[in-house]
């Protein structure tokens, strides 16, 4: 109206000027264009222009802009056929409204609105009828999977985009491979694959919970879209190979092998994601999923009986990859829990193992193949080593690493195995410069440079050059979270190996490290690890105001993690050890009541390592009986 102020834009409430309540001279209360509605009513919130109404007389009027606008007959047919819905009051108003209309004046306010209202409402589409949406709803899901498998890719070529991405991967382009894999996650099954691996990779090696939440959700989209894929038992919505393996399409096979993997990798991200029994619980059933349908597919499916296509050596590398990896890691369980095991369905072969990992890791062109290897690696260079049932050939290792190392000479990954296995050879020097070469060889996961720093930090220690050894427990204490318990021990350990009157590094003192160990204890699947265990029970004795110093942490420590193999390659190396041993045994005689059967072990089995074996003898047989008179004594 003329008398009112401007009117704001739409969204906002406006004053009725006094002249539109019929003669009242004060302003009553605003009108909400997008909520509230008319004079206070509840309305429908929907998106419209602003609709308030005129002076009476004047008929509605649209304020989609700063001024009003009376509406002619030519702009409500126009609005009719291109402006939204209007307001209109809802049934919860239907007393206010009664009370709103009374008087004369304001019914004629409430008669035009209505008018406008009804002359702006769109004509309703007609209902369809039963029929139609029942053949619409039966039609839909139909639709839906033709249009999925009309988006999706053959096989032939989503293996081959996986494979460039592995290797740009391999190359160190952690960015580039995922940038590759990403766009077609929705769209194929070994995209998706593929890209959770990285991201369950990455957070594995960052051991952030947000990264390990964030890689099992991903990991679950790429179970759905192999889900999608999948051929479906008729009776039990599971796969059988009895009933359906020989009837299903390549894709579905492939889809089989995947969604089985998806299962593995779900679970073990399970473990690390929370530490309560339920999700160990869950874990375990995912596993045994995962080890069915692995078990169906080999049984089954033997190679000869699989379709003739060039993705055919795909498929058997997924199946060998499952079957090696169940046997090969069920075979390191204790005999005890193993037949726990097999009494839940599952069993295990080392060799058969051994040999599907190897079938799988030399059939080329496979995508699994670096699977393979790296499972391989890791059992070659780390559980045996740790472990004590290995032997010292490294060739099955060196044959599997070198194809490799000459096709991609700067990738983190194999340098880093390289550098392994130059270390429990024995060659410690050019095992550090290996190490050092997969730090400076990439800087965008820096979770690789905390694996060399690992292994850095046993170097030096073997070397006896424990200032660079507490160096490297420094870096990892403070920029990575597997064990933040153990890395803060292995310093003050290393610490405790100077010289009392030497300064130590920063200022740190090995008494409070050692203190503060217990506070970083951490589980994994429920249970504490067994290194943290150990080093927690040994830095109690440092609790109390008044306490014994451990005499030889580090090479206890050293010889837990089976270290003193190392250090039996090299003569040097052992007389280091034994030397620093004997200047152990002269401190501890000083302090009273101090027992020496832990500096005598370490002798005994230093002198084992050294092949002293009648002195070494001598040296365990009187521990043995120190230990045995201190039992039977209580």
């Amino acid at each position: 109206p003329p008398s009112a102020s401007p009117v704001p834009r739409k969204g906002f409430s406006l004053p009725i000027a006094h002249g539109l309540g019929g003669g009242s001279r004060e302003p009553q209360e605003g009108i909400q264009i997008m909520g509230l509605g008319i004079m206070g009513l509840n309305c429908r919130p929907q998106r419209v222009s602003g609709w308030i109404l005129g002076a009476p007389g004047e008929g509605p009027t649209c304020c989609g802009s700063s001024r009003v606008t009376a509406l002619t007959p030519a702009r409500m047919r126009f609005l009719a056929t291109s402006a939204p819905r209007p307001l209109r009051p809802t049934s919860s108003t239907r007393d206010a409204r009664s009370r709103f209309c009374a008087s004369s004046p304001q019914r004629r306010i409430w008669r035009s609105y209505c008018a406008a209202s009804s002359s702006l409402r769109p004509p309703r589409p007609p209902s369809p009828s039963p029929a139609f949406a029942f053949a619409f709803a039966l039609a839909r899901p139909a639709a839906s999977m033709a249009l999925e498998a009309a988006r999706s890719i053959p096989l032939e070529a989503a293996l081959a985009e996986c494979t460039e991405a592995l290797n740009c991967f391999l190359r160190n382009q952690f960015s580039e491979s995922l940038e590759m894999l990403q766009p077609r996650t929705r769209e194929s099954m070994y995209h998706a694959l593929i890209y959770a691996t990285i991201l369950e990779m990455q957070a594995m090696m960052t051991f952030e919970q947000e990264d390990i939440a964030h890689a099992g959700h991903t990991m679950k989209e790429a179970q759905e879209i192999c889900q999608r894929f999948r051929r479906k038992n008729v009776a039990s919505g599971a796969f059988s190979g009895r009933t359906g393996g020989e009837s299903c399409t390549e894709e579905e096979l492939h889809a089989e092998v995947c969604y089985a993997e998806c299962l593995l990798h779900r679970a073990a991200l399970t473990f690390l994601q929370d530490e309560n029994m339920v999700n160990f619980v869950k874990g375990g059933l995912k596993v045994r999923s995962s080890y069915l349908i692995y078990r169906e597919l080999s049984s089954c499916l033997q190679p000869s009986r699989l379709p003739a296509s060039s993705v055919r050596a795909h498929l058997e590398g997924g199946i060998a990859l499952g079957i090696g990896a169940f046997n090969l890691t069920l075979s390191l369980f204790p005999p005890r829990i193993l037949k726990l095991l097999e009494f839940a369905g599952f069993s295990g072969d080392k060799d058969y193992g051994l040999q599907q990992l190897h079938q799988g890791a030399t059939t080329t062109p496979n995508l699994r193949a670096l699977l393979c290897t790296m499972l391989l690696l890791c059992y070659y260079t780390f559980l045996t080593f740790i472990l004590g049932v290995g032997e010292d050939d490294f060739t099955e290792a060196e044959a599997l690493l070198s194809p490799y190392l000459s096709r991609y000479p700067k990738s983190a990954i194999f340098l880093f195995f390289a550098g392994r296995i130059e270390e429990i050879k024995g060659n410690i020097n050019e095992a550090i410069k290996k190490f050092e070469e997969g730090c400076s060889a990439q800087q965008a996961w820096k979770q690789f440079h905390h694996m060399c720093y690992w292994e850095l930090m046993w170097c030096f220690a073997y070397k006896g050059m424990w200032k660079m050894a507490y160096f490297y427990a420094d870096l990892l204490s403070k920029e990575n979270r597997w064990s933040k318990a153990m890395y803060v021990y292995m310093k003050a350990a290393f610490l405790s190996m100077l010289p009392r009157g030497e300064p130590r590094p920063f200022g740190e003192d090995e008494v409070a490290l050692f203190r503060q160990v217990s506070s970083f204890k951490q589980k994994i699947a429920g249970k504490s690890p067994p290194t943290e265990k150990f080093a927690i029970r040994k830095a109690r004795r440092y609790k109390a105001s008044e306490h014994t110093p451990l005499p030889v942490p580090a090479l206890e420590m050293m010889y837990m993690w089976n270290g003193f193999t190392v250090l039996r390659k090299q003569q040097e190396l052992l007389e280091g050890t034994l030397n620093t041993l004997t200047q152990a045994e002269k401190q501890l005689q000083e302090v009273p009541g101090n027992p020496l059967m832990l500096r005598e072990i370490l002798v005994g089995v230093d002198m084992c390592e050294s092949s002293i074996y009648t002195c070494a003898k001598q040296i365990l047989c009187s521990v043995g009986v120190c230990i045995f008179g201190w039992i039977s004594h209580g």
